[in-house]
């Protein structure tokens, strides 16, 4: 089965490269092109693709008016293409507020440095776009037990056909929950923590800022987040996020020291690292390694809270593809740190939190909208 895309933008060039790319791999059916937003919106009606490729400036009805009114008709998956610059940063936030699910560079060049590497990169978005639940998609939460299981053997998941991606609003074979022995726990008590930390990717900005906004000013420890994101997108992003939270949230800069009601956001491009110099937590920025995938990486971040602060740190991990951030939790977790999670039906990606999960390591494992709520009863 193949997944089918339909590109919007009002470039004829770039409909057209991008056709060809896509359609190259085999896996991709592009059923359809449109040049404005408007016509966007109709041949998402009437095509319902898999997946929609976006451009956010374009006549008539522009990329995030579109994306709104698609949300609102019939929820599919969008992939943003935006400039990698602070007002690129500043509409592409909007649009994965609108519901956008991520967001790629549009210039090629600053996407890869050859022409197979662009391929493969373009290729496995979109793929991994069409696994993912738009947020006009999301089902409202129910109530379910919030704590997850100890680590007990698992049966392994049911792996899709290769070359067989799962489609979007399609179920699993397996999901995670039949994976999962159906045994619960009390919650954990409430204890002050050192530092509260966040790691997240696709389908981030959207669930910090929910998380974040339900937390007052007054809020007790001071919090890392380690988001996925380009370098000219992170400043822009610390902004919103403080804009929009009575807690304070900047971007975090080398010798930053920690404070309760304070956020602090790794810069894209870089490694963030915590120490802690006579029992104050004080932020390290280091060059991002090019040997490492991501930059920031959440394991980077959380192997050295595991290190700085054994056993005083709350990690939590969000939404994101890949499962970067197991390692770094399975730091924090043998340092006696607890570790939460959030839920497959909530996130945008179930990647990273299912990695973390699957491992064993996840004390608790909440729906998103409970996440705020729960910090707020669990540190004290």
């Amino acid at each position: 089965m193949t997944v089918s895309v339909l590109v919007v933008d009002d470039s004829g060039f770039f409909r057209k490269r991008l056709t060809e790319i896509l359609t190259s791999s085999g896996q991709i059916r592009v059923v359809g092109v449109a040049a404005n937003g408007r016509e966007g919106v109709e041949l998402a009606e009437s095509l319902r693709p898999d997946v929609i490729t976006m451009d956010y400036e374009m006549p008539i009805m522009d990329g995030i008016s579109a994306v709104r009114e698609i949300m609102q008709k019939h929820p599919i998956p969008v992939l943003m293409f935006s400039s990698l610059t602070y007002e690129g940063a500043r509409i592409t936030l909007d649009a994965l507020e609108a519901g956008a699910v991520d967001f790629l560079p549009k210039n090629f060049e600053e996407i890869a440095r050859d022409g197979s590497q662009l391929q493969k990169i373009l290729i496995d978005r979109v793929l991994d776009v069409a696994r993912s639940r738009p947020a006009g998609r999301a089902q409202p939460t129910s109530p379910s037990p919030r704590t997850a299981p100890q680590p007990a053997p698992m049966a392994p998941a049911r792996p899709a056909a290769p070359g067989r991606p799962v489609m979007p609003g399609r179920q699993a074979a397996q999901s995670l929950q039949d994976e999962t022995p159906k045994r619960t726990s009390r919650k954990s008590p409430a204890r002050h923590f050192s530092v509260v930390a966040i790691g997240t990717s696709t389908g981030g900005p959207v669930a910090l800022q929910r998380v974040l906004s339900a937390l007052p000013a007054s809020f007790p420890s001071p919090i890392v987040l380690v988001q996925h994101m380009p370098a000219s997108f992170t400043p822009a992003f610390a902004e919103r996020l403080n804009k929009l939270c009575k807690i304070e949230v900047r971007q975090a800069e080398d010798g930053d020291i920690l404070r309760p009601g304070l956020a602090l956001l790794a810069p894209g491009g870089k490694q963030m690292m915590i120490e802690n110099r006579g029992g104050q937590p004080r932020v390290r920025i280091l060059p991002g390694d090019e040997r490492l995938n991501y930059r920031p990486c959440v394991d980077v971040t959380f192997g050295s809270l595991a290190r700085a602060f054994p056993g005083k740190t709350l990690g939590v991990i969000l939404t994101g593809m890949g499962s970067d951030g197991k390692e770094g939790c399975r730091m924090m977790k043998q340092s006696g740190s607890p570790i939460w999670s959030q839920d497959e039906k909530t996130s945008v990606i179930y990647g990273m939190p299912m990695a973390v999960a699957k491992a064993g390591l996840s004390d608790e494992i909440l729906p998103l909208d409970e996440i705020g709520p729960r910090l707020l009863e669990g540190v004290c």
